[in-house]
């Protein structure tokens, strides 16, 4: 579409309608870890770390692509490889200031990943300084390469208390790691009213013993 009827609202308007439907519709997510260099040690030749040192892990909403692990048969058994493939909202790397790269570490769910390839999947309109949506595709890592507990939702095979999900919240642009353009500009009031929240409601209707309030009136 023509720049005569594209400008900066109408990319911001874009930016937040994809924003709503990440983090406040969708609601996955992925644990982003960065390694800390400084700490780690690294190999003078060839800049790579047997034991590294992460930071603490920033949760990141994106839309997840789940796909069946890739099975092979080595001399030691059977092996199962997993590749994943994540969505994330361009703008909102941009404000919360992560740049991700490749080579980079992430979680979802029990499973941890080290980013092979990044890549810039949809522009606003054809615009080249508007870009969309970043494509990220992650391979499976071996336990060795980083050792840390997974942040749930996991499964619901594990007992952990953060096994499975049972709060959902909106943000809305309501805190510092969402930021929706147009309300910030006022050129649109903030949401009549606020984020919703889905929560345990205290009965016992489900799988792990905690009823929902999505069901309820509320």
């Amino acid at each position: 579409m023509a720049r005569l009827f594209v400008g900066q609202r109408e990319a911001d308007f874009f930016a937040d309608i994809t924003k709503e439907i990440i983090k406040d519709v969708a609601g996955q997510k992925i644990y982003y870890y960065t390694v800390r260099n400084d700490l780690s040690d690294v190999h003078g030749m060839y800049e790579e770390s047997i034991d590294k040192i992460f930071n603490p892990p920033i949760e990141v909403e994106c839309l997840v692509e789940w796909q069946p692990s890739e099975t092979k048969t080595t001399k030691f058994g059977t092996e199962y490889i997993k590749t994943l493939t994540i969505y994330m909202q361009y703008r909102d790397l941009l404000d919360r200031n992560i740049d991700f790269k490749k080579g980079d570490y992430f979680s979802y769910g029990s499973y941890f990943f080290e980013a092979t390839s990044i890549v810039y999947d949809k522009l606003i309109y054809g615009q080249i300084e508007r870009i969309a949506s970043m494509k990220v595709t992650g391979k499976q890592t071996r336990l060795n390469q980083i050792n840390v507990r997974p942040h749930g939702p996991i499964d619901e095979w594990y007992s952990d208390e953060d096994a499975i999900q049972t709060t959902f919240e909106q943000q809305r642009g309501t805190n510092d790691a969402d930021i929706r353009r147009l309300q910030k500009d006022e050129v649109l009031e903030k949401p009549i009213t606020g984020p919703k929240k889905v929560a345990p409601d205290g009965t016992v209707k489900s799988l792990n013993g905690v009823g929902s309030s999505f069901y309820g009136d509320e």
